[in-house]
Formats: C-alpha cells, sequence, structure tokens
C-alpha cells in the first residue's frame, strides 16, 4: 500500500537568526515564542500549514548552540534528526551577517541528507538583497530571501515547499497496521513494547533501531500484520537535554504520521500533565485512532483504600477533547490487560475502516436536523441539504452541503459530531466534518467555502 503521511518541512540554522519568526509566519499564527534573546526556543515546535490546498507540518527547531555549548555534537544532532525525520530541510541565515562557520557546517551535513534543501536567507531588510549571492558559497542552489517584518518573501518559499513536496516519494509498503507508542521518557513505553512482543507469540521479524530512532517489531495477530513502533519520549518544555532529545517531538511527530493508531502511554503516578494532553493533541490533529494507555497500574493499584472510580474520572475529565479515546489500564510487569491491547487496536482499526452508504447518511442527517435545527443569525437561516462521506480519506471524514452554513454555531457542530458518534462506529477515531455552502460547491475550487468541524 501507498504511504500517505503529511510531509514534514524541518527549519534549522544558529540560534536567533529568525527560524522561530518564520516558523509563525508560515502557519499564519503566532506560536513559537519570539524574542531578541537567543536560544529562546529549547525543544520543537510543530504546526500544520496549509497552502495551496496542500497541507505539511512545519517544526521549528532549537537552535544551534555556540561551541562552549557542545555546539559540534548539537549541529550533528540537529541535521540528523532533521534529515532521518523531515521531508524537507530548510536551512535559515542571517541576511546582514556573513556566512559562519557554523552556517557552512549545517548547509554541508543537510545537503547530505539527499533531502530537498532550501537556503533561507532571511532578516533581509536589514541588508542590501545582492547579499544573498555570497550565501551561495554554502552549496544550496535554491536560495530565497525573506523578511518576517516586511510580510516579503514568504509567499515565494511557501510556493517553493509546496513545489518540493511534489518531490516527495511516496513509499510502497506492506499491508500492515502501525502502531505508535507514544509518550514522556520513562512512563514504561519500552516495557510494553517488549511485554507486547513476549505475549505475541507469532513474532514474523524484529527490526531494532538506536535511542536516536525508533525501535520496530512486527507481530501477527488474528491473521493482521501489526507493526509496533517505539519511540522516544518527549520531554515537557525546559527539561530537553543537550543533544538527540532536542528532537524527540520531529521524531514522535514522525512516527505519528507514519502510524494508523497510537498509544499514549500515561503515567499512573503522574496522569495529569500538559506534556501528555500535547501529545493527544498532535494524535487527533493528524487524525490517527487513539487509545490512552495508563502504565505502571500495578504500583498505584497496591495503595491502600485506592479509589479506582475516582481516578478514572479524573483522567476522562483532563483527556475531555479526545473523549472518544478508549481508556485502559497496564502493567508490564505482570502484563495486565497487554493482550488486550492488540483486540482493542483491531477494534479501532475496524472502526477506521467503516464506510456508511450516502443514503443511510442522510437518513441520518434529516432526522438529526429535523430533532435539533441549526440556530441562525436574522435572516441567514442555514440549511443542511445533504452529507457524503469520503472513502479516499483514512480518517472517518463527511462533507456536509448546505446553504448559509459559515453562520451554524461550534456548539451545533460538536452535536452533529455526538449524534454521528451515538448512530456510527467511531470507536478510537477523531472524526473530521466539512460544511460547504452549496453554491461555492458548483464554482472553481478556490471558491469554496469550507469551514471544518473537529477533528
Amino acid at each position: 500500500m501507498q504511504s500517505r503521511k503529511l510531509p514534514i518541512v524541518a527549519l534549522v540554522g544558529r540560534a536567533n537568526v529568525g527560524k522561530s519568526s518564520l516558523f509563525n509566519a508560515l502557519i499564519e499564527r503566532r506560536e513559537a515564542i519570539v524574542a531578541r534573546e537567543s536560544g529562546t526556543t529549547r525543544d520543537s515546535i510543530s504546526s500544520k500549514a496549509t497552502f495551496l490546498g496542500q497541507q505539511f507540518w512545519v517544526v521549528d527547531t532549537a537552535g544551534v548552540k555556540d561551541p562552549e555549548d557542545d555546539f559540534e555534537q548539537s549541529i550533528q544532532d540537529q541535521i540528523f534528526q532533521a534529515s532521518q525525520s523531515a521531508d524537507i530541510i530548510l536551512v535559515v541565515v542571517e541576511a546582514d551577517v556573513p556566512a559562519s562557520t557554523e552556517d557552512r557546517q549545517v548547509a554541508t551535513l543537510a545537503l547530505k541528507s539527499q533531502k530537498p534543501v532550501i537556503l533561507v536567507v532571511n532578516k533581509i531588510d536589514k541588508a542590501n538583497h545582492d547579499d544573498i549571492f555570497s550565501f551561495a558559497r554554502l552549496g544550496i542552489s535554491n536560495i530565497i530571501s525573506t523578511s518576517v517584518t516586511q510580510s516579503y518573501g514568504i509567499h515565494e518559499l511557501l510556493k517553493e515547499i509546496v513545489k518540493n513536496i511534489d518531490k516527495v516519494p511516496i513509499k510502497n509498503e506492506p499491508e500492515r497496521l502501525k502502531i505508535a507508542l507514544l509518550g514522556r521518557p520513562n512512563v514504561g513505553k519500552s516495557s510494553l513494547f517488549n511485554t507486547l512482543l513476549n505475549k505475541q507469540q507469532a513474532l514474523v521479524a524484529e527490526r531494532a533501531g538506536t535511542t536516536r530512532d525508533i525501535n520496530r517489531a512486527i507481530v501477527r495477530f488474528k491473521n493482521q500484520e501489526i507493526e509496533l513502533m517505539d519511540t522516544a519520549g518527549i520531554r515537557r518544555s525546559g527539561k530537553i537535554e543537550q543533544g538527540v532529545e532536542k528532537f524527540s517531538v520531529l521524531r514522535s511527530l514522525a512516527a505519528i504520521e507514519e502510524s494508523d493508531i497510537c498509544l499514549l502511554l500515561i503515567d499512573a503516578n503522574e496522569p495529569n500533565t500538559a506534556q501528555d494532553q500535547k501529545i493527544a493533541g498532535l494524535i487527533k490533529d493528524a487524525g490517527k485512532g487513539l487509545a490512552l494507555v495508563v502504565s505502571k497500574w500495578d504500583i498505584l493499584h497496591e495503595q491502600e483504600n485506592f479509589d479506582y472510580d475516582g481516578f478514572i474520572k479524573r483522567i476522562s475529565a483532563d483527556y475531555e477533547f479526545v473523549d472518544w479515546a478508549p481508556l485502559i489500564v497496564t502493567s508490564s510487569i505482570s502484563g495486565q490487560n497487554a493482550t488486550k491491547l492488540f483486540d482493542l487496536v483491531m477494534r479501532i482499526k475496524h472502526a477506521r475502516e467503516t464506510i456508511i452508504s450516502t443514503p443511510e447518511l442522510n437518513n441520518w442527517l434529516v432526522r438529526t436536523v429535523r430533532e435539533h435545527p441549526p440556530a441562525g443569525m436574522k435572516n441567514h437561516t442555514p440549511k443542511l441539504n445533504y452529507i457524503v462521506q469520503e472513502t479516499d480519506n483514512e480518517t472517518p471524514s463527511f462533507k456536509i452541503f448546505g446553504s448559509h452554513t459559515r453562520f451554524v454555531h461550534w456548539s451545533y457542530r460538536r452535536y452533529l459530531e455526538r449524534r454521528l458518534r451515538e448512530q456510527f462506529d467511531f470507536f478510537g477515531n477523531p472524526i473530521q466534518l466539512w460544511l460547504i455552502e452549496k453554491r461555492s460547491a458548483r464554482s472553481a475550487a478556490s471558491k469554496v467555502n469550507l469551514t471544518r468541524i473537529g477533528k
């Protein structure tokens, strides 16, 4: 089968060359912290971007440190991870600063990756435009000058990114269900990985990686080949160590995109962390199947007067934004519920592949709208006419066509998704729901008015 993961674009370069500002310009919103001090970005920040109908991930990496901060190792690790996990590499330099030794090393290592490389000469407003030709000696032929403050060159850079996305090879892979184990360091991913292998006797193959890469193993369960991927842990901001751990978010993001279903491990002793919720959000945004797996359950369960029901309710409340994801408790020591995880992912896979006929969907829409019609504004009352399922999307996705759809309130959108889940089985999967203006649907694709509901 063909891999359909979204391409990943990584920004690399020295500290304080404007990567975070460029990142915000590419995704068209302010997410990365921008400051005059160098080294503000301590770990990798990622977000989806869309240009000319093409979606891709943008990853803003921490800046390369100076020599006394183990500079050489930092460069090697940064470009290594970019070349392994990203599909396109943007090497960012400052227009008003001559190319340095660090810039040359970054450029050389980026070119060795054999991935498409674009040299972005940033802050061009502070230099002469002719100065960009001096950066040609870095060996990168594709050079684009930009200025975030002047909004110069951003559109051209996005066009070049999309142009190079077409060059990203589509991998032909066997029909295999890919499961990624994700979570913070020391949460028990590797232990669960090994437990799942020991529980499953029909081992087809094993392919070990390193601490910098993804450990993989292929097992068979009920005639289904499953590839397990054990990823490096994602640390919270401010806890990223020097070296390879800086880029764990980029590696894990690549694993999410490669996978079909993700198992998010949550430490039973520390169940409510913003970092775990951030990972769950990445999985949801990527449209992947998800199960919440509480690890180290044996330690917590042995406590006297432990309130099981209260514990489960607290976790459910913390992850209400992915309330469609099943929750299961495990112990790698005792092997509790380890085998049940295979049954769980197979159920998620089955729900993920569910195709609902158009007549059945439209019968559901008529009943749903009749019971609770959408409210409007003044003379603009939304009308929802018909619904179809996108059969070429790996994530359960639906389009509802109607009139005045832009006036549909977000609470009604949530109502539609809830009723859709009540009627059909999308266990463990996000839903992508779109409202499309009928008049726009008849016009050119560039004029289509789309409103996305949920993920």
